[in-house]
């Protein structure tokens, strides 16, 4: 282009009313979409000063007109970098509406997994809390009956299983109802239903002044302390259960810990209990820890709040 632009001067030079001028004007259309940023405008300035100089000087016209030359150039010129410009925001334009759609696809696809996650937490939490105790009385009715039918605990255990079922069943519905944004029971409710249907000393202590949580945080509390003891009831043998809720400035921490035999090592398989449980810490920006202690299993729970 530079190599044009000087031979199209030289012809312009050596012909003033030949096609030089007509090169000139191509060299400054292949310039248009290939210099970027400011570098154009002293590139541009030059080339119509020497345009000018050149035909002033072979055409021996006065000075104005040379320059009413050069500014119809310039003015070529600049209408042709308008309208590349205006192309390149175009697209631009088009590659931004195609980058949004793409991003509002993957913000619901997003949403979408979130939401099929918290459903899943909820039946697992509802699922494990309740059947798990049920299955421990049925168990137990069933050794009782198979060891002797005439068994005078019999009739409670079965009982108590008819309870659990029945607390089953009024979870699932008070789950359906977290879904849309009912109360919650409170932790002193949870920890002596737990005490009553295993038998196991759970005492709750709550230390800080009380106050309304936000909804998420509620929620996160109140099923992990559930998962929390659901595990107790399955794979411990506590003699005692404390459940300590702290409220400080900033954050709320749930402490779950039994104390009894050291629990046995886990069985290989697969479990979501403490994976819901680290799920809703980190959706929350909280943080989770559970780990055997000398006398038992601690769960520990923080979230903002």
């Amino acid at each position: 282009m530079a190599a044009l632009l000087a031979a199209s001067a030289a012809l312009v030079w050596l012909q003033p009313d030949g096609v030089g001028v007509a090169g000139i004007f191509v060299g400054l259309s292949f310039l248009a979409p290939v210099l970027r940023g400011h570098i154009w405008v002293p590139v541009i300035v030059v080339s119509l000063v020497l345009l000018a100089v050149a035909v002033t000087a072979a055409r021996h016209e006065p000075l104005t007109s040379a320059v009413l030359d050069a500014v119809m150039v310039g003015a070529f010129y600049g209408m042709l970098v308008f309208a590349t410009r205006l192309g390149q925001a175009n697209r631009q334009a088009e590659r931004l509406v195609e980058e949004l759609e793409r991003g509002r696809a993957a913000q619901a696809e997003a949403a979408r997994l979130a939401e099929r996650q918290r459903l899943a937490r909820e039946m697992h939490d509802v699922l494990a809390h309740s059947l798990s105790g049920l299955m421990l009385q049925l168990e137990g009715a069933r050794l009782l009956a198979a060891r002797s039918p005439d068994d005078p605990r019999l009739p409670a255990a079965l009982e108590r299983a008819q309870q659990l079922g029945r607390a089953g069943l009024d979870e699932a519905r008070r789950a359906i109802g977290l879904l849309r944004d009912a109360d919650l029971p409170s932790l002193s409710a949870l920890t002596a239903g737990f005490a009553r249907d295993h038998g196991v000393p759970c005492a709750f202590d709550q230390e800080g002044p009380e106050r309304a949580l936000p909804s998420p945080a509620q929620l996160a509390v109140y099923r992990v302390a559930q998962e929390a003891l659901t595990n107790t009831a399955k794979h411990a043998r506590p003699s005692r259960v404390a459940v300590r809720l702290e409220y400080h400035s900033d954050a709320v921490r749930l402490t779950v810990e039994d104390f009894g035999e050291p629990p046995p090592a886990p069985s290989p398989g697969i479990g979501y209990g403490l994976t819901g449980m680290r799920e809703r810490a980190e959706l929350l920006g909280g943080t989770l820890q559970a780990a055997p202690t000398d006398t038992g299993f601690r769960v520990e729970l923080e979230v903002p709040a």
